[in-house]
């Protein structure tokens, strides 16, 4: 009987983390939606209120509120024609409410400050993701462009 306990054990914890990589993936959809609606408000929503955000430029934001209001002029000026696909989500489970998720990202649509085009664009998102009151919510993000394929 005991031996059968650890197998009890692990056959009831993979459904359940299934179902919380299920979450996360979830939660990389919304980001990319309210991106592509180019919605400032919907976007700070995926962050927890605490939040540190940098972008590709180094440059950051702490807490929702500062998310946004950082995101609302880019969406309506370089951003705004943008479209944002993720592709390779990875996950990594750091404790039951914490992981760490890398997501490679390409960008079409976005222009220079002057209105010029900007090519197609790929990057890596790195998340520390944590739940909170049963939702998946982004508490660090670091954004990073990767350079051109050659």
């Amino acid at each position: 009987m005991l031996l059968a306990i650890p197998f009890l054990l692990s056959a009831q914890t993979a459904p359940t983390a299934r179902a919380e990589e299920e979450g996360i993936r979830k939660l990389v959809d919304s980001f990319v939606d309210a991106w592509n609606r180019h919605d400032a408000h919907a976007f700070a929503a995926v962050f927890a209120e605490d939040a540190d955000f940098t972008n590709v430029r180094g440059v950051g934001a702490h807490g929702r509120a500062a998310v946004e209001e950082f995101h609302a002029p880019g969406f309506s000026t370089v951003f705004k024609s943008s479209h944002l696909t993720a592709k390779n989500i990875q996950i990594r489970f750091l404790t039951p409410d914490l992981a760490s998720v890398d997501i490679r990202w390409e960008m079409t649509g976005a222009v220079g400050p002057d209105g010029t085009p900007i090519p197609l664009r790929e990057g890596l998102l790195n998340w520390i993701v944590t739940r909170q009151e049963g939702r998946w919510l982004i508490l660090i993000m670091h954004n990073q462009d990767l350079l051109p394929k050659k």
